[in-house]
């Protein structure tokens, strides 16, 4: 059937198995492998009336399953391996609030460090917009809106706008706290938190029904897992007070999870502000790591708040403050308003001696942009001579590499230079540059004397060395 009806569109995907791959043929029927290296390729059901390609599709694995999601129409359709189900038929949406997305590329969940555009970013014609399992899991669903230049002022072309509609989806916590007359444990706690702030009795009936120990950890834990789920910073500030005031009730509760998310949600808020328009869910947030989120931050050069987050989360300079400042750096370097001089001196003192910071690096960024005065200003900064050293080489500054060697001490260095210099300059000029250096000099006797003997003979000659000359032929003779 593919090699008949050819092949529409492919998807790559991960499973525990594998790299897996999802094909749409031309007769508008799926199949997948889960293991290209095991290819065994699997047939999926036939949609029920499908005559053209869906609008959307995905590929969703889990716990050794493999789903295909796909959306015709108003139609949202499930394929497992034997059956075709409608997830969400046109006439069960529960709008309860859309976005409108740009129509760029931007994954919203897993590891790779691309940035996501701010809101209602329409800076190029869209092509195609790709929904993620993640996305999806978080019950974000996509239909694709046709849209002239006339729909949008200021627009001078036609362009695609992508809604997302949001089911009415939460957590497990949130909606046993939240449903209507719950007596969920964490929905008493919530109660009796509001009323302790009025100062009524009936916050004592409240805790009464969760007096049991069990029942108390049981509703400060959904109270503290719910607020991670909440966008709205008083609804987070909330269920958070009531966590507080049921913990006051347990004996030894343990309070690092309510600190960690405190902690979640600050940072979640900084990001979601539309001034940074990162609106990342907690799930999201949990499966791209602080790591990635801090490099999408970089990437997009939001430098002080990369930097507070990782002051606040009190991350080590190393893995924190001192990556993002040689990133900030490299980026300073290919600013071409500004001298070498203003440049060298604002990055020294913004970095100062931070660990973990390689100016050598920085230095090479500087060269690479073609700035190679400011490369060697920024190396005087480098404490280190063997990471100056080689940049100073591969920019053709022997000589200053030489200097360098020698001010370290580096026995070892130093020969690496003289035996570059050796091979760059011709062998008078060689000797001249030597003869400049007493220290590399003599170093290079030394070598001479185990490993080129003849080249020694002809260094006693350019010095008039007449003492040395003779000892090495007679050295020599009895040799």
């Amino acid at each position: 059937e593919v090699l008949q009806n050819h092949v529409l569109e492919a998807k790559v995907f991960h499973t525990e198995y594998g790299t897996g791959v999802a094909i749409l043929t031309g007769a508008h029927r799926f199949s997948l492998t889960t293991n290209i290296d095991d290819l065994k390729l699997r047939r999926m059901p036939e949609v029920p009336g499908l005559q053209k390609p869906p609008s959307c599709w995905a590929v969703l694995s889990q716990d050794r399953v493999t789903i295909v999601l796909l959306a015709v129409g108003q139609d949202l359709y499930l394929l497992d391996n034997t059956s075709c189900s409608v997830v969400v038929s046109g006439l069960q949406w529960l709008a309860v609030g859309s976005r409108v997305a740009c129509g760029h590329q931007h994954s919203l969940a897993g590891p790779s460090p691309v940035p996501l555009c701010p809101m209602g970013c329409s800076s190029a014609p869209s092509t195609h917009w790709q929904i993620l399992p993640s996305a999806l899991q978080a019950g974000m669903v996509g239909e694709q809106v046709a849209a002239g230049a006339d729909g949008m002022p200021g627009l001078g072309q036609p362009f695609t706008l992508f809604v997302f509609f949001f089911p009415l989806i939460f957590a497990e916590a949130s909606q046993e706290i939240f449903k209507i007359a719950s007596m969920a444990p964490g929905a008493l706690l919530l109660e009796a938190q509001k009323e302790y702030e009025k100062e009524s009795q009936k916050a004592d009936e409240y805790l009464r029904e969760i007096k049991d120990q069990k029942l108390l950890a049981e509703a400060v834990s959904q109270c503290i897992e719910a607020a991670g789920y909440e966008h709205e910073p008083d609804t987070q500030k909330s269920l958070l007070r009531a966590a507080s005031f049921g913990k006051c009730f347990i004996d030894k509760f343990p309070p690092e999870g309510f600190v960690r998310m405190c902690q979640d949600l600050r940072v979640l808020n900084a990001i979601r502000d539309y001034q940074i328009g990162i609106p990342l869910t907690f799930t999201q947030y949990k499966q791209l790591t602080i790591e990635v989120l801090l490099d999408r931050l970089v990437l997009r050069r939001l430098y002080p708040l990369a930097i507070r987050i990782c002051e606040y989360l009190r991350l080590s300079e190393i893995q924190g403050v001192s990556r993002i400042l040689a990133h900030w750096a490299c980026y300073k370097v290919q600013q071409k308003d500004k001298s070498d001089e203003e440049v060298a001196h604002a990055i020294n003192q913004k970095l100062g001696d931070t660990p973990g910071i390689s100016y050598s690096e920085i230095a090479a960024r500087a060269y690479d942009c073609g700035r190679t005065e400011l490369a060697i200003k920024l190396l005087e900064y480098e404490p280190r001579s063997g990471e100056q050293v080689p940049l100073l080489l591969k920019m053709k500054r022997s000589k200053l590499a030489l200097s360098k060697a020698i001010e370290s001490g580096d026995t070892d260095l130093v020969y690496t230079v003289v035996l570059h210099l050796k091979n760059e300059l011709n062998r008078g000029t060689f000797f001249m540059t030597l003869q400049n250096q007493p220290v590399a000099l003599s170093l290079y006797r030394q070598f001479c004397k185990h490993q080129e003997r003849e080249t020694l003979k002809d260094l006693y000659n350019q010095d008039d060395n007449h003492q040395e000359l003779g000892n090495f032929h007679v050295h020599s003779s009895y040799s």
